[in-house]
């Protein structure tokens, strides 16, 4: 079990040197180890929609790693199936920092992977993040459409290659990524819990809560980000597998807590709205990757919930039958259907709003 050191505030900057500066990181890093920084960079967003890691806190970082001597630095991920990495990369600032502090950034998506057992099954993971001689972990706090809640443990998914990441949601997430935890662990976890949107892994609604927090541990990490989001660890099942297949401890202790200093220049935490569950209520998932899930989500948004079809999505409607609206290439077996993978939200829109047929069939 690890210490948890807090710090509260809005400058991801300043608050990222703090925490490193706190945990005395650069003692824990072996020498000559090449440090890898692995942001969360689902979407082509900048970090203030709720849905990406603060380009300060990769900043934040650098300079401190930098400060202390560290001169082998590299950043790596890789965004969701249905965006491009270096869309995301210009859009979240991080090519800026990369060219600014001579630190190079890695498509995860044109990384080599190799095969590694897990507790789950075999699991194909991208080389550099296995091979980082001290990973840093750099998560949103945030909601998710599928899993209800993504930090420390979720954030990992990004060093697969696509074709894993697809095997993931036709396996439901949670095995696979508390599986993933056993054999990819980073070495530090810095979460950005500034303002992320705690409903939607895509952003669009950001909640300021003004908050960052530092640790060893990734199942206490998360563990802890369920307690300030209101959830229990019930509602995110892969944590406690995760700490079943030796990931770590969902154990939480106040004297395990250090706060950098006074809680009141954060905010609250509003307990996530549901708004997605409402609105995909009724809703045939099957397996749906995370970018079709959520262009269906935004899609109902725009239209308020009201579709008055049925609605099939996901990998295990393949070569099936169904009569209604079909979302992406693998319901193409639905009386009516949105082609793409994924597909846009503005088409899916445009077939929720036709109830006569879909032109995209």
């Amino acid at each position: 079990m690890g210490k948890i050191y807090e710090i509260f505030g809005s400058d991801a900057f300043s608050m990222t040197k703090a925490l490193m500066e706190a945990a005395e990181v650069v003692k824990k890093i072996p020498s000559g180890a090449e440090v890898a920084l692995k942001p969360n960079l689902v979407v082509a967003k900048p970090a203030e929609s709720g849905a990406t890691t603060h380009a300060g806190v990769l900043s934040g970082a650098i300079e401190y790693l930098k400060d202390h001597g560290i001169r082998k630095i590299s950043i790596i991920e890789g965004s969701w199936v249905g965006d491009r990495t270096d869309r995301a990369c210009r859009a979240a600032g991080y090519e800026e920092i990369s060219r600014k502090y001579g630190v190079p950034f890695y498509d995860l998506k044109r990384d080599q992977a190799r095969t590694v057992d897990t507790p789950f099954r075999p699991m194909e993971i991208c080389n550099r993040a296995l091979d980082a001689g001290y990973l840093i972990n750099l998560p949103v706090l945030k909601g998710h459409c599928q899993t209800v809640m993504t930090c420390a443990l979720k954030n990992c998914k990004g060093c697969l290659p696509d074709r894993e990441k697809r095997r993931f949601h036709a396996e439901g997430l949670m095995k696979p990524i508390a599986a993933l935890a056993s054999v990819l662990r980073p070495s530090l976890t810095i979460v950005d819990s500034i303002c992320g949107d705690l409903d939607f892994e895509e952003g669009g609604n950001p909640v300021f809560t003004g908050r960052m927090y530092l640790g060893e541990d990734p199942v206490q990490m998360d563990a802890y980000g369920c307690r300030l989001m209101g959830l229990s660890l019930s509602d995110v099942p892969y944590i406690k597998l995760a700490e079943q297949w030796g990931a770590g401890t969902a154990e939480l202790r106040e004297e395990d807590m250090i706060r950098l200093n006074d809680p009141t220049q954060g905010g609250g935490y509003p307990k996530p709205s549901g708004k997605v569950a409402q609105l995909t209520a009724g809703v045939r998932q099957d397996s749906a990757c995370s970018a079709c899930y959520a262009a269906l989500v935004r899609a109902l948004y725009a239209c308020g919930g009201d579709h008055g079809i049925p609605i099939a999505i996901g990998q295990g409607w393949r070569g099936k039958k169904f009569e209604g609206l079909g979302i992406g290439r693998c319901c193409d077996g639905a009386s009516k259907l949105v082609k793409g993978c994924p597909p846009t939200a503005d088409a899916i829109s445009a077939a929720l709003t036709d109830r006569d047929g879909i032109h995209n069939r």
